[in-house]
């Protein structure tokens, strides 16, 4: 077999894109393990290039480790827009979650980080401050957060922007160049899962990234460690069940909005093919996509202290998704008002207790910590845990 295995990975990966599963995954074992054990490096500008319950550590033999690299980068290559959402999406975020982000100063993620960076920047009180971006992808969120940053007058930052994906990183080295803050986005080629960091930081930020995290525990551990005194760890992410499966209790309740979809709208976009039951899929067996989503929210609790704490939604994620949002017209009344129920049974089920967040906006600080707690009334980080219901419970 040739010795650079990386090569005809490459080369394979668009034709191998077209084949069955059953041919897609011995070809992975034979050429992934290669992937494995790629140091650091940063890539140069020139070429630019009730109770805490957690699963216990996940620590994959190296080649299924090796194999979940190659099918997570296989799969984000070529995604330019990492993010895009279905219109039904935005009419519910704009609609239900806005209002509640815009009670505490920002009406969207990247302001949310913004102005939580700026904050970082004037408590450390140097110049210039740096920054870190943990699983940065196309670093998209990063350059929009940066040029958002020296609208406001800041410019002496860096933001280290952290990715494993060197085609992703190469698009956001182009991206930061393109909008003028190429001198504030310092692009780095590393594993969050192995993640030794060189520098102390002002804040390190984490956006939809942690649920790609196999080693959940070193990586905080490095990101306490690379912190200020009195340094931040924003971040945004879904802290649902692994997999971004729904647990029992919710799953219930999908249910039986589900019976009152007409066929055509059981149809996965993503997955291809009718659903006449909702199916609770663990999309975390190949990737590593959800892979400990359910351990982010008890780990965090366990290490850190929350300045902020927003969770939101569960039930509502399938209807305003990728596989299914697409069959809603936002500008359909019939639409919009079976979302609001959806939405509405959600928030009802979450305020009782009944159900479990699967979304975050929060801010941590290192321990201890005496400062201000921000959250949306007893929706606390620990009443957000969710905690096992019976021996016989699937979790």
């Amino acid at each position: 077999m040739n010795p650079n295995p990386h090569r005809w990975l490459e080369w394979l990966r668009p034709l191998a894109r077209h084949l069955p599963e059953a041919l897609k995954r011995p070809l992975r074992d034979a050429f992934a393990p290669g992937a494995a054990g790629i140091p650091d490096a940063e890539i140069p500008h020139a070429s630019d290039s009730g109770a805490i319950v957690a699963e216990p550590e996940v620590v994959p033999d190296a080649s299924d480790y090796a194999a979940r690299v190659a099918a997570e980068t296989a799969i984000f290559n070529d995604q330019v827009e990492v993010h895009d959402l279905p219109a039904i999406f935005h009419y519910w975020s704009n609609r239900y979650l806005r209002p509640k982000l815009e009670a505490f100063g920002f009406s969207n993620p990247d302001e949310f980080f913004a102005l939580y960076l700026a904050r970082s920047m004037t408590d450390a009180g140097e110049s210039p401050a740096r920054f870190a971006s943990l699983g940065c992808g196309n670093a998209d969120t990063e350059v929009r957060v940066a040029k958002l940053l020296v609208e406001r007058g800041l410019r002496d930052f860096t933001i280290d922007c952290i990715d494993i994906n060197e085609a992703m990183l190469a698009r956001g080295r182009q991206l930061a160049d393109e909008t003028g803050v190429g001198a504030q986005i310092r692009i780095v080629r590393g594993d969050f899962n192995d993640w030794r960091p060189a520098h102390r930081y002002a804040a390190a930020m984490a956006n939809q990234s942690l649920h790609h995290v196999s080693n959940l525990e070193g990586l905080f551990g490095a990101v306490e460690q690379a912190l200020e005194v009195d340094g931040r760890f924003i971040t945004s992410d879904i802290i649902g069940r692994n997999g971004h499966m729904r647990w029992p209790e919710a799953l219930a309740i999908v249910q039986e909005y589900w019976a009152e979809l007409p066929a055509p709208r059981r149809y996965n976009v993503q997955l291809k093919r009718h659903e006449e039951r909702f199916e609770n899929w663990d999309c975390s067996h190949e990737g590593f996509e959800g892979i400990r989503a359910q351990d982010i929210l008890p780990l965090l609790v366990e290490r850190f202290e929350f300045e902020l704490f927003i969770p939101y939604a569960n039930v509502i994620d399938p209807f305003i998704d990728r596989s299914f949002g697409p069959h809603f017209d936002a500008g359909n009344d019939a639409d919009r008002a079976f979302i609001d129920r959806v939405h509405a049974r959600d928030e009802a089920e979450i305020a009782a207790g009944a159900i479990t967040p699967t979304h975050m906006m929060a801010v941590l600080r290192r321990r201890p910590y005496a400062g201000p707690r921000l959250g949306i009334d007893r929706l606390t980080p620990q009443r957000c845990l969710r905690v096992p219901r019976a021996e016989n419970d699937p979790s």
